[in-house]
């Protein structure tokens, strides 16, 4: 399910001796630095789509990786699906840290009974694969409403559903996308989105940075995360323009982990990007990349 529509210089050596660019890059992986305090997670939509799940979760391990995010993948499973994925993500060591793909958003206050339902359905999945966190997003715009009336929606709507995982160990991340990709989306600026999120004021209740659509949407990266690091729960990695590896456009992603230090984010950054060449080399890339922290 596909909700969205700099590694060259490191695969080249390898490449060159004539070994896969993936098991090179794998062969002396760049433990985490002690001063690196996030975690490093995949956007599974983004990669192998056409390999089987279990065979997905075997090559985001292969590239380093212990965290996966996922998009409803389980939609149609069965228990014997559900089984066989966790027996898999086990063996691996990897966790879900979160999922995504409710039906309803939060900014129309029509659907707000609607949205309360996907998540009290989503919960019971969710605690099958141990997922602790879910995306919930705003909707489109309502040109009936006022912006100030869906802004209330989000908030009130995300206060709700903070009643419902109250004390459950779940967490609910809102998502700003840009109006590129999505031009009837209502959530569009990090102004608001922070805004928002500073109102619902509840411990279970953060901000998903997604650093694509913000770039697009206006860009000062940096600043809105030095003021907002304290609501942010996760951030999303990928470049612009193409939504491609950190180095192949005009996002500075080194300074930007050089900041998630500095500040002690301790939050998921997650690679939601497509990649331009072998998937697992380029994962392993940017893995590495990040876990440099901007360090050198």
């Amino acid at each position: 399910m596909n909700r969205r529509d700099f590694a060259r210089r490191m695969t080249g050596a390898a490449l060159g001796a004539g070994a896969s660019p993936s098991r090179m890059l794998l062969a002396t992986p760049v433990p985490a630095p002690a001063s690196v305090p996030y975690k490093l997670s995949v956007m599974l939509w983004t990669v192998f789509e056409n390999l089987p799940f279990e065979q997905r979760l075997e090559k985001v391990a292969e590239a380093g990786y212990r965290y996966v995010q996922l998009v409803g993948e389980y939609k149609k499973w069965s228990e014997e699906d559900f089984r066989r994925a966790n027996a898999k993500r086990r063996e691996l060591g990897i966790r879900f840290d979160t999922t995504a793909g409710l039906a309803h958003g939060v900014g129309d206050p029509r659907a707000r009974d609607a949205f309360l339902a996907d998540l009290r359905n989503e919960l019971a999945v969710m605690e099958k694969l141990e997922i602790p966190a879910v995306i919930v997003m705003s909707g489109d715009r309502i040109p009936s409403l006022a912006p100030e009336i869906q802004h209330q929606s989000c908030v009130e709507g995300l206060k709700r559903a903070a009643e419902v995982v109250e004390g459950r160990g779940v967490t609910l991340w809102l998502e700003n996308i840009d109006l590129e990709e999505n031009p009837k989306y209502y959530l569009w600026s990090m102004e608001d989105l922070f805004k928002i999120i500073g109102e619902v004021n509840h411990l279970q209740v953060k901000a998903l940075y997604d650093f694509f659509h913000a770039q697009i949407s206006g860009g000062n990266l940096i600043a809105h995360l030095e003021r907002n690091v304290a609501k942010t729960a996760c951030v999303h990695i990928a470049d612009v323009p193409g939504r491609h590896e950190p180095g192949t456009g005009e996002i500075n992603y080194r300074n930007i982990y050089r900041k998630l230090v500095e500040l002690r984010f301790s939050g998921s950054v997650t690679m939601e990007f497509l990649p331009t060449h072998d998937a697992v080399a380029s994962l392993a890339a940017a893995r590495e990349e990040a876990l440099r922290g901007g360090q050198g």
